[in-house]
């Protein structure tokens, strides 16, 4: 099993081997799956995964995958802190000159700038509400889009089960499938396979 890693189209027997490996190594890690997942993958299934392992090509594509991933997450967040901060800013900024003006007013007018302070805090709060929603939006929005790009990427790779779809039980196999690729990509490593 030495001669595995990056095994092209060269020696078949050796292609072989190594397909028969994966799978049965496939068919041991579904046992870990939830039933109902596990009586979706067939064993053509799980051979065309196999197959599409052989050479080492699927496990780059989804490591990139999983940082582009990571870094977007990341980015997102980082987005989304930032305009949590502004909004802190704005709160403190808002409370600060609220007290100064009630530090410098008249009694007779305190009713009224109480008032008017009061439908000042509710507007930020509105306004910072909805700030917050649109953030979400947009992160869900991109998140989103990262999924297609990686079903798109993958189906492109030949990776099987993978498609564009946004049906939840199936990007729960896809999610599952990659969990496989995943651990057969660690235990591969572990082992000097790759």
């Amino acid at each position: 099993m030495d001669g595995y890693p990056g095994v092209t189209g060269g020696d078949s027997t050796q292609q072989q081997e190594r397909h028969y490996y994966l799978l049965s190594e496939l068919q041991t890690l579904v046992k870990g799956l939830p039933s109902s997942f596990q009586q979706r993958l067939s064993y053509n299934t799980l051979s065309d995964l196999a197959l599409a392992l052989i050479d080492g090509t699927v496990y780059e594509i989804v490591q990139g995958l999983l940082d582009i991933q990571h870094l977007t997450e990341k980015n997102l967040y980082n987005q989304r802190q930032k305009l949590h901060c502004e909004h802190q800013a704005l709160k403190q900024d808002l409370a600060r000159k609220h007290k100064d003006a009630l530090q410098s007013c008249k009694s007779h007018n305190l009713v009224l700038l109480k008032a008017n302070q009061q439908a000042e805090l509710e507007a930020l709060d509105v306004r910072v509400r909805e700030e917050q929603k649109m953030m979400d939006k947009k992160i869900v929005a991109e998140m989103d889009q990262k999924v297609i790009d990686q079903q798109n990427t993958l189906e492109k790779a030949g990776v099987p089960g993978f498609y564009v779809t946004t049906n939840p039980q199936e990007l729960t196999m896809q999610m599952n499938l990659l969990e496989l690729i995943l651990k057969l990509q660690q235990k591969e490593s572990q082992s000097g396979l790759l």
